[in-house]
């Protein structure tokens, strides 16, 4: 099968032929038709994540994925061959099986049946970016006509946040630039930030809503050093998905929060794909490429240029 993958330690991503994975217990092995670029890609291609978790190589890129069944293991009968399926390969060590390719071997727990009103390029763009969308509004706890901003709305994970947030009935701020604020306020968001403006966030943020919001989803900020936290009200909560939440400096401003860890598995996914399917919620996508072009989009990700989420095609 051709898939992406990394070589050996310290390599650049190729596509080459590859075995196919032979079905295992509790797994599921899917014809691929669909698959979608997450920033974590980068991070395993890298070997930033070798130190936490064993890789082995070659390593095959990707982790969420659209198909159809082509074999499943014992243990498995939510599925069958022939069903339409979407999912996500959870990271276990050592980390190696991947979704960038023709064949892909995903844990039961995170497959779920696709419906049937769902295209497979929508699927393959909710498991990852849509299950912490959904983790950050969860830790939010978001009420009807809270005020919530979202630091990063334009990635994947920032567009599904703010259809989530917007169909709860909360006011979303959202940040982006000039240019995306078409697209912004069509997913949902109330005002849009320019984060590319002389003015910070904040700033920005308080001028329209001088109590503060209530919320914060940050999807960018690596510390809390980078959080906007002035932009919220006293008891205001954040979540964020790169561990800035510190629970000292988020105290000494008077608000809570929690970092956020995303899991996709079938019991989280299925209530996605539903609420995608009756329209509630629409990946936003912006870019499908080949499967020989899979790197250009990676690289897209990796300079912070991504818009929505990136499909790769990998079959029909």
């Amino acid at each position: 099968m051709r898939a992406v993958n990394v070589p050996e330690a310290g390599a650049q991503p190729a596509v080459s032929d590859l075995p196919v994975p032979e079905v295992t217990d509790g797994h599921v092995l899917i014809r691929v038709r669909n698959a979608a670029l997450n920033a974590v890609d980068n991070a395993l291609a890298s070997g930033m994540m070798a130190e936490m978790m064993p890789h082995a190589y070659p390593l095959v890129l990707g982790r969420d994925a659209s198909g159809v069944v082509e074999a499943v293991g014992a243990g498995v009968d939510h599925v069958a061959a022939g069903d339409e399926v979407f999912g996500h390969i959870l990271l276990a060590p050592p980390v190696q099986a991947g979704t960038l390719a023709e064949y892909a071997l995903l844990p039961a727990a995170s497959v779920a049946a696709k419906p049937a009103g769902l295209d497979f390029a929508t699927a393959a763009a909710l498991p990852l970016a849509g299950t912490a969308a959904y983790a950050s509004v969860e830790a939010l706890d978001v009420q009807p006509g809270q005020v919530v901003l979202v630091v990063g709305a334009t990635g994947g994970v920032g567009s599904y946040a703010v259809q989530l947030l917007a169909a709860r009935g909360a006011t979303v701020v959202a940040t982006g630039t000039p240019a995306d604020a078409d697209r912004l306020t069509a997913l949902g968001a109330a005002t849009v930030v320019d984060h590319t403006a002389a003015a910070p966030v904040a700033d920005q943020v308080t001028a329209a809503y001088p109590d503060g919001v209530d919320g914060l989803i940050d999807l960018v900020s690596r510390s809390a050093e980078g959080l906007p936290l002035g932009a919220l009200r006293k008891g205001g909560k954040v979540a964020s998905t790169l561990n800035a939440a510190d629970e000292q400096a988020l105290a000494a401003a008077g608000l809570t929060g929690s970092n956020i860890m995303a899991t996709p598995v079938r019991e989280v996914i299925e209530p996605l794909a539903a609420l995608a399917a009756e329209g509630t919620v629409k990946a936003d996508i912006a870019t499908v490429l080949p499967l020989e072009r899979a790197a250009e989009g990676l690289a897209t990700l990796a300079a912070g240029h991504a818009r929505g989420k990136i499909i790769v095609n990998v079959g029909d």
